[in-house]
């Protein structure tokens, strides 16, 4: 079975501002099961686990999305669970990537794109959601400093969804390691900042292909896409 990363969208148009929805949750389960992303005017944090699609509420609670929801950015592939391994205590996210990273260059993997996830017991998942804010050309920057909200889940079990993109593909999403969490009954989560597991199991997949839908519309060609600046957006993906 051929695995694909199929992609809503750019993180650059994101970036800028472009929040409107491209499609629907319902279309986004149709191509991939494990994944990350948000919805419509940045409602919240998406998370896409067993085919579930999943949004982090600005307080860090959970609902199931609903199926006509809009999306203006996401990443989704297959778990078919290729490669799968254990790992013991560690103390923060950075420590996490390096292993991540260490793991699938063992494999020959860094120059392709990887779907990820870790069902685990964590100290802490120090996170952050944000409330809708309907605008375009607002960069999602600034959209977040008005919006965004932090939150810590302490001694909480559950699952760190995420991808990997290489370094060459910068601009199309965020190069290295994207994480988002949800917890074991449904009711926890949101984009990961830092976190410190006690133990957790990885499943991990190499994908080595991709497919992006742009929005169909005249106000998308509006935005300058390299304009978005590389610093800006490691800020609002790493805090």
């Amino acid at each position: 079975m051929k695995n694909i990363m199929y992609q809503v969208s750019t993180l650059q148009a994101l970036a800028l501002g472009y929040t409107k929805g491209v499609i629907t949750v319902d279309e986004l389960k149709k191509e991939g099961d494990t994944g990350l992303g948000t919805f419509e005017n940045v409602d919240g944090e998406m998370i896409v686990l067993d085919g579930h699609c999943y949004r982090a509420m600005e307080d860090g609670n959970v609902v199931e999305a609903a199926p006509d929801t809009g999306i203006p950015f996401a990443a989704v592939g297959k778990l078919l669970r290729g490669n799968t391994f254990e790992l013991s205590e560690f103390s923060n996210i950075e420590a996490l990537r390096e292993e991540l990273t260490k793991r699938i260059e063992e494999h020959f993997g860094l120059n392709s794109m990887h779907v990820v996830r870790i069902d685990g017991e964590f100290s802490k998942i120090d996170a952050r959601s944000e409330a809708p804010y309907r605008s375009q050309h607002i960069s999602l920057k600034n959209l977040l400093e008005k919006t965004q909200k932090a939150f810590v889940f302490e001694n909480i079990c559950g699952s760190l969804v995420g991808v990997y993109f290489p370094d060459y593909m910068d601009g199309i999403n965020m190069p290295g390691w994207h994480l988002h969490f949800l917890s074991d009954d449904k009711t926890k989560g949101g984009h990961v900042f830092d976190m410190s597991m006690k133990k957790g199991n990885v499943y991990l997949d190499k994908i080595a292909s991709i497919k992006i839908d742009l929005p169909n519309e005249p106000a998308f060609d509006t935005y300058s896409l390299k304009a978005a600046s590389d610093d800006e957006i490691k800020k609002v993906e790493k805090g």
